[in-house]
């Protein structure tokens, strides 16, 4: 990939940013992408380039959607973190409080705090299920209420890659009336034009980027029940259902579709708030080594907060969250700033992706 492919806004100041942006193409490790950062809520970088279908015949346009996946959950607990704001929850009540049939199992003293920052020990299921079963909402919450956690909640974090959409989801839902996807698209994205889908709508998929997988598997620890119910047994994600029934589905956890611009400026509202919405969100409810992730995480409420790993650049609030083959979106309140990556070549990285590690890093050494 040349230098003159790479299109967009781009100041002489943050020229490390573009050069860090075009290497990755050049190493061969992109297909199509976009970096987006915003400072004060204004975008002032915002680069793409590459190919939105495999076959290199469409190019990453300004308006092509990328699965983000488990960036997902970023938006996902923007949205809860909103319902605490305005009064209506505590992260502190308990989910049964909402939810009564989720005292099951033992389960009555998980907080939605612990619920959000996977401490509930529900990272999936250990019985073999039918994978389409996960694009039946109300079957699934019935599975969880019901569950016996896979390890005493409160006692570690264990990362919950799908199970956490639905558990957030419809503590949302018994609080707001709508489902999140609805209510993301009609109090945020709407609103404020962002480009930010949970919950496709038929008519915007021809924009969707065509994902070009990995060729090597990602690299978990030793295997743990909480890591097989997670992401190793055939069940572990949705299937059996076609590519347009995943992206009309809602899966507050992993199959957001998004524009990088639209992810930094929905992350622009937590950079830039004063209203101590976003200090909440993000202040860590657990830190230790996770259960299912090979990393030690300090988890918020559903935000990855920065330390002790630094993806998202040298911020000590910085709190975001990334996403399977290499997405991210963050904020850091700090400096006012938030940013998205987003791509449609995956990488085999969990969390970190070194491409928009080096796009962030290149990022802040040019402010």
């Amino acid at each position: 990939m040349s230098e003159t492919d790479i299109r967009g806004l781009c100041p002489p100041r943050f020229q490390p940013v573009r050069n860090a942006f075009a290497a990755n193409f050049a190493a061969g490790e992109e297909l199509g992408a976009r970096f987006c950062l915003a400072i004060e809520g204004e975008v002032v970088v915002d680069l793409l380039g590459g190919w939105a279908d495999r076959d290199r015949s469409v190019p990453f346009a300004e308006n092509t959607l990328a699965p983000v996946f488990s960036s997902t959950k970023a938006v996902t607990a923007f949205m809860v973190a909103r319902l605490v704001a305005a009064g209506k929850l505590d992260y502190r009540q308990t989910v049964a409080s909402i939810w009564p049939a989720f005292a099951q199992g033992g389960k009555q003293g998980v907080t939605v705090e612990m619920a959000l920052s996977h401490q509930a020990g529900l990272s999936g299921f250990p019985e073999p299920m039918d994978p389409a079963l996960w694009f039946d909402t109300e079957a699934i919450c019935a599975k969880l209420a019901a569950m016996t956690p896979l390890w005493p909640p409160g006692t570690a974090s264990g990362y919950h890659p799908v199970t956490y959409g639905f558990l957030a989801g419809e503590i949302f839902r018994r609080i707001d009336g709508r489902s999140l996807g609805r209510a993301l698209a009609e109090d945020i994205a709407g609103p404020m034009n962002l480009d930010v889908w949970i919950g496709l709508p038929t008519a915007e998929h021809a924009r969707c980027a065509e994902i070009m997988k990995p060729r090597e598997l990602p690299k978990f620890g030793a295997p743990t029940p909480a890591l097989k119910a997670a992401f190793q047994v055939p069940w572990a994600a949705p299937g059996g259902r076609s590519t347009a029934d995943w992206r009309r589905a809602e899966f507050p956890a992993a199959n957001g579709h998004a524009t990088a611009e639209g992810l930094a400026r929905l992350m622009a509202i937590l950079a830039t708030d004063t209203s101590g919405l976003a200090a909440s969100a993000s202040a860590e409810r657990i830190f230790g080594q996770d259960l299912v992730l090979p990393f030690g995480i300090s988890w918020g409420a559903g935000f990855m907060r920065n330390p002790p790993n630094q993806f998202y650049g040298p911020g000590a609030l910085t709190f975001g969250h990334s996403g399977r083959g290499g997405s991210c979106a963050f904020a850091d309140p700090e400096r006012g700033i938030s940013g998205a990556y987003v791509m449609n070549r995956e990488s085999a990285h969990l969390m970190g992706d070194p491409r928009s590690r080096r796009l962030i890093q290149a990022a802040y050494a040019s402010l």
